[in-house]
């Protein structure tokens, strides 16, 4: 081939991933030379050679979308998987609830959930931010949150007069995912804004849009808690009016794996003596 043959293919090539990049197909701009080439191997034709490049691209550009709600979604690393929890450990829990609410089907039902447990460690965290992962990777845009870092900000938009934008953080998304209110107490002793809490839960109850929930302070005491009776008193008439309730009675799932890693040490060091 001449080099006037070879500067004209480089420049069609050019601008042949150029206008795939223009058209949003950047996995056809990287691979498009493999794909002829397995095409030509099997023998495929016009249909399904194209058929296979949209699908391709299809699947490339939802794997792209999940991987943004992810990263948007704030969730904590590493992430986790409801694969990865352990039932076993917590028999009082209902798996069959747990899967069907996996199925997201609460969601579409505009309905919330609601983990709660006396102790610390059993897992409650872990279910809500696996169901909120499976939310991201179904399309449905997800914010995480603590509890105590939500009030912070929202406490900081009352000072800094950028309140409404940060609220459309938490009002925006599908799913809302509140964490560990209880895990704050001695952070949220001099700034108890229930009120700023509430102005989140009463916009998305309004707006029929679903809400994870963990805590593992006891329904008594979450006036207490939030440091004023009668606007704790509509959250929680606003949480459990739509949310499936979820308790968790059992042990802390941290204190047994801190408690097998010391037997593990222990026998290493009885069979080195």
């Amino acid at each position: 081939m001449s080099s006037k043959n070879k500067s004209y293919g480089k420049e069609q090539a050019e601008a042949f991933a150029e206008n795939c990049r223009y058209l949003g197909l950047k996995l056809l701009a990287e691979e498009y030379q493999q794909m002829i080439n397995r095409a030509n191997e099997s023998s495929l034709g016009y249909y399904d050679f194209i058929n296979n490049i949209v699908q391709t691209e299809a699947a490339a550009k939802k794997q792209r979308r999940i991987e943004t709600l992810i990263k948007n979604s704030r969730l904590p690393q590493p992430l986790k998987m409801l694969a990865d929890f352990d039932f076993d450990f917590q028999p009082s829990l209902d798996r069959r609830l747990i899967m069907d609410l996996a199925t997201l089907g609460f969601i579409e039902r505009n309905e919330s959930i609601l983990f709660t447990s006396k102790a610390n460690g059993v897992g409650k965290s872990h279910i809500a931010r696996s169901l909120a992962l499976l939310a991201c990777q179904h399309d449905y845009k997800t914010y995480y949150t603590t509890c105590s870092d939500l009030i912070n900000d929202l406490n900081a938009g009352v000072y800094e007069k950028t309140l409404a934008k940060r609220m459309r953080k938490y009002t925006s998304p599908d799913l809302l995912v509140i964490d560990e209110m209880g895990h704050d107490r001695l952070e949220l002793q001099v700034v108890k804004e229930a009120h700023l809490l509430f102005k989140i839960i009463d916009q998305r109850y309004n707006d029929n849009k679903s809400l994870i929930f963990t805590t593992n302070v006891e329904e008594p005491d979450w006036a207490e808690f939030l440091g004023d009776p009668i606007t704790t008193s509509a959250i929680l008439d606003r949480i459990f009016h739509h949310s499936v309730i979820v308790r968790i009675d059992g042990p802390s799932y941290r204190m047994y794996q801190s408690e097998q890693l010391q037997k593990k040490y222990t026998s290493k060091k009885q069979e080195a003596k």
